[in-house]
This record gives structure tokens, sequence and C-alpha cells, in this order.
């Protein structure tokens, strides 16, 4: 279920948004790092800036959604994306799974706003990410028959190592992580009347 075998060609084929996604965090990260100087008043009204957002600026509510500081940040969440979005997009469709990516990511950056200082400012996919987990949440306990018991025990094993670096890992936006995955369990259950069940495809040439 989260083992990838397909060529680049096949995937994208298969899972076009988790691939558009994927590319968006990766151009746009080589977009800022290799002109940032040139770039740097675009970052700065793309940001998650609470005090920008008290001011109008909504669109800072989703535009920190393809951007990221630290290669690092931008990898483990185009990683994880990798692994764990191709599933919930065969099962979902494109349209729902895009809904539960950007509603998650959303969420996450509203609570942000709510409940994080006036001064705090953020970036990063991680709330989407932490939406899809709660997707799959919600599957493990209402849709057993969506995911065999295997890859129900991995999800859990991942989710609760997710959840517990969220909470204890330094300079780590707690609330995006775990408001993303609330978000996300918030919207499963809107978005899986209509599940397709998920088939493994071994498309390698």
């Amino acid at each position: 279920m989260f083992v990838r075998r397909e060529n680049a060609r096949a995937f994208f084929r298969l899972y076009p948004v988790v691939s558009i996604l994927i590319i968006l965090h990766i151009v746009v990260w080589l977009m800022f790092v290799v002109r940032f100087s040139i770039m740097e008043p675009l970052w700065e009204r793309m940001i998650g800036f609470n005090a920008a957002i008290r001011q109008g600026e909504y669109w800072r509510l989703v535009s920190p959604l393809v951007l990221h500081v630290r290669f690092e940040h931008m990898m483990i969440n185009s990683i994880s994306l990798l692994l764990f979005g191709p599933a919930l997009e065969q099962m979902l469709g494109k349209s729902k799974f895009l809904l539960l990516y950007i509603g998650s990511g959303t969420g996450a950056n509203i609570a942000t706003f709510f409940l994080l200082s006036a001064m705090y400012s953020h970036v990063g996919a991680s709330g989407a990410i932490f939406g899809l987990f709660g997707m799959y949440g919600y599957l493990i306990v209402f849709r057993r028959d969506m995911i065999d018991k295997q890859h129900s025990r991995l999800l859990l094993a991942v989710i609760s190592i997710s959840l517990f670096i969220a909470f204890t890992a330094p300079d780590v936006n707690m609330v995006a992580h775990l408001f993303g995955f609330l978000t996300g369990g918030i919207i499963a259950p809107f978005i899986s009347s209509h599940l397709r069940p998920h088939r493994p495809f071994l498309l390698t040439r």
C-alpha cells in the first residue's frame, strides 16, 4: 500500500495531484533559495504571518503550504506525501484528495492564527501532511474495510511517532501539526462516502 514500484511516468499518470504537489514543494524551494535576494519580497508576502493576516491578508492561510525554509523540512514533507498520499488519492479521487490536503493545511494555519501570538510566522506543508494522517485515522476506526490490519498497525505507529515528534521537537509548530491532524479527521466523514478500494499498481515499465 505504501511501497511505490511505479516509474516516474506511471506515478504521475496514476497520482497527478500528489505528483504536482511534490513538484511544487521542490520548485518553489529552489526558486527562493537560488534567487532569494530577488524573490524575498514575494516570500515576505506569502509566509504565514499572524499580524498580516489580522490586517486582511487571508491568502497567508494557504500560501505557506508550498513554502519551506530548510531543505530537510521540504524533503520530509515531500517524502511523506510520496509515501502516504497515493493510496488516499486513489481512494478519494483527485478533487476530494486536494480538498483534504488544502483543507487540513488551511485548518492548521487558522488554528495557528488564533492560538499563537500576533508576531508568529510560519511556513510548511506539515499541517496538510498531518491532515492525511487524520484521514487515515478515521479510516482505521470507522472504515476498517478499506485498510487491512497490517497497514493499520503501520499507520498507527507512524501517526503516534509523528505526533510525539510534533509535541517534543524544538522549533516545531505544534498547533499546526495537531490541528492539521484534527481537521483531516473532521473532513474525513464528509468525503469518504464513495471510496474506491486501493489496488497497488505494479507498473514498472
